[in-house]
């Protein structure tokens, strides 16, 4: 029997810190005193972007974030622009939770890559879905933008202003409604971090269906808008199958109650598919019933050296055979990922140095069955030279320390310099061909190309550094690597959603009449174009 190997020395976990903290020590400003005058009159439509304060998107410390209004070719669409009398108008509909503090908006105009950047001046925090039915209503009345935002752990740019949307956030609505815990329903605002959420099944016996490294910052009701994938979708799949129901406002302010926790419900459309994925852009989540398994009894994670890339796809095929129904995550990376964890996070490799790392995880209910079915899977991967070398954990602290060497890979790529993500789906005998591909291509104009992600899924995360943001390194990445995932008959988002960065990337992996369906849903369930414009349509839909 192989024998278990425990890591040789202890990983630091990393306890992730959310982009946009909200805390008691933040001092909020009344609105009448601190909210800046445009140049033009309040209240007047123009396609002139409103005046920003470079100064207060910069956090101490760290270098400025461009404006997205500047590094990328986008015009402000004629929307108003928030005046005091639309301020008065939110201070009554959300007493005390109208935020115009400077340093508050510096965080929230900002995503967490630190990659685009609005001049949005208003911040409101509702706690309640009639008091976001009223927000709505009010900003459909006067055509004011709204930019609805969850956790701001979204990788597309997808949960920031562009311009001056007035931001939305979900972080108070953060309540728990029921729990059933026979069939394991959870019902919940949308603005539930995803940690806490799991903290509370599991402490009942279940789990959430979804697992994200962004997971202590990250919203449910945001993970539903993007639809995210995350580390357990192998095992339990798409959101698009354990959400029973959604609580929806729409952009006029009808709040659509679709929160079902029905297993089967087969009477008309299922309107709450529109929504998963939709990216803010069709109605504002603000509930969600989603399905929760039954926590395993009995869970290991084996993280494995292989000598290459056909040795990984080999290794996942055994896999499968020898593990079956236990089977719970499959996940990769090269060795440019691990040189990047033990460089700029200082984690530690629990086996030797190969070409490409596997971890896997098994789920089930009784431990010296899975512990016997995985030794012989590691067993027959190690005789037949498809594993180098390996180490297995079981115990809590050993697990979070294995899985930390690849939840961390996005930390420790952002240390790297600027940041270029593409997360694709491709087939998997060819997935980490692009890799490659870009390497020869890019040659000295990148700082690293490395590739890693959830094989069991098809799904490859790709990124490029470089020091600082290159627009010659953009052009020669896109659409190059758009146009490479549409002849593998790829998409260009597995995940994390198609946001402001990859809208215009949508007609690799959409035909034509699908462009125009998604533009007349867009026009009918939100004729003025409000809810997080330049977002996830291309610009002409």
């Amino acid at each position: 029997m192989l024998r278990r190997l425990v890591p040789r020395q202890p990983l630091r976990l990393f306890q992730w810190q959310a982009a946009c903290t909200w805390g008691a020590s933040v001092q909020r400003r009344t609105w009448a005193s601190t909210i800046p005058r445009p140049l033009g009159p309040w209240g007047a439509v123009g396609n002139s972007p409103p005046v920003c304060r470079r100064s207060s998107s910069t956090p101490a410390g760290g270098p400025e974030v461009a404006m997205t209004q500047e590094r990328y070719p986008v015009k402000r669409l004629p929307f108003s622009m928030p005046s005091e009398a639309d301020l008065a108008a939110f201070e009554r509909i959300i007493p005390g939770r109208v935020v115009t503090d400077t340093e508050v908006l510096a965080a929230s105009n900002v995503d967490w890559l630190r990659t685009v950047r609005g001049c949005s001046r208003v911040l409101l925090r509702p706690r309640t879905s009639e008091e976001v039915a009223h927000i709505l209503r009010y900003c459909h009345e006067r055509n004011l933008a709204v930019n609805p935002q969850g956790g701001n752990t979204g990788m597309v740019g997808g949960s920031v202003p562009v311009f001056d949307e007035i931001i939305l956030s979900t972080a108070l609505m953060n309540q728990v409604i029921s729990f059933h815990s026979v069939s394991g329903t959870l019902v919940c605002q949308a603005g539930c971090i995803l940690e806490e959420l799991s903290q509370y099944v599991e402490a009942r016996g279940f789990i959430m269906p979804l697992d994200l490294g962004a997971k202590g910052s990250c919203h449910i009701g945001g993970n539903v808008a993007t639809n995210a994938g995350g580390l357990r979708f192998l095992r339990y799949g798409s959101l698009h199958g354990t959400v029973l129901g959604l609580e929806v406002v729409l952009a006029d302010g009808t709040v659509l109650n679709c929160l079902s926790t029905l297993r089967k419900d087969n009477t008309g459309y299922d309107l709450k598919q529109l929504f998963i994925g939709s990216e803010g852009t069709l109605g504002v989540i603000t509930a969600v019933s989603i399905q929760c398994p039954p926590k395993p009894q009995a869970v290991n994670v084996a993280f494995l050296g292989c000598p290459g890339f056909a040795e990984v796809l080999q290794t996942f095929s055994t896999c499968k055979g020898l593990l079956g129904e236990i089977l719970s995550a499959y996940e990769f990376m090269d060795a440019e990922c691990m040189w990047l964890v033990r460089h700029h996070l200082h984690l530690t490799s629990p086996v030797q140095e190969s070409p490409f790392y596997v971890l896997i995880e098994t789920s089930g209910s009784r431990a010296e069955h899975d512990a016997e079915k995985l030794n012989d899977f590691l067993e027959q991967a190690l005789r037949s030279g498809l594993v180098t070398d390996g180490t297995v954990a079981t115990d809590q602290m050993k697990l979070k320390a294995l899985w930390a060497l690849r939840e961390r890979i996005s930390e420790a790529l952002s240390r790297d310099g600027y940041v270029y993500k593409y997360d694709l789906s491709l087939p998997t005998d060819t997935l980490y061909d692009l890799v490659t591909d870009l390497r020869a291509r890019l040659g000295s104009q990148a700082k690293r190309v490395v590739g890693y992600g959830h094989l069991g899924d098809g799904n490859l995360h790709l990124n490029v550094t470089s020091e600082d943001f290159s627009r010659s390194l953009l052009d020669a990445l896109e659409p190059y690597v758009y146009e490479w995932t549409a002849g593998q008959r790829g998409s260009v988002s597995a995940e994390h959603g198609l946001g402001f960065k990859k809208k215009d990337a949508l007609h690799y992996s959409k035909p034509p009449a699908a462009l125009r369906l998604m533009q007349q849903l867009k026009a009918l369930l939100d004729p003025k174009g409000i809810l997080n414009p330049y977002k996830t349509l291309p610009a002409q839909a």
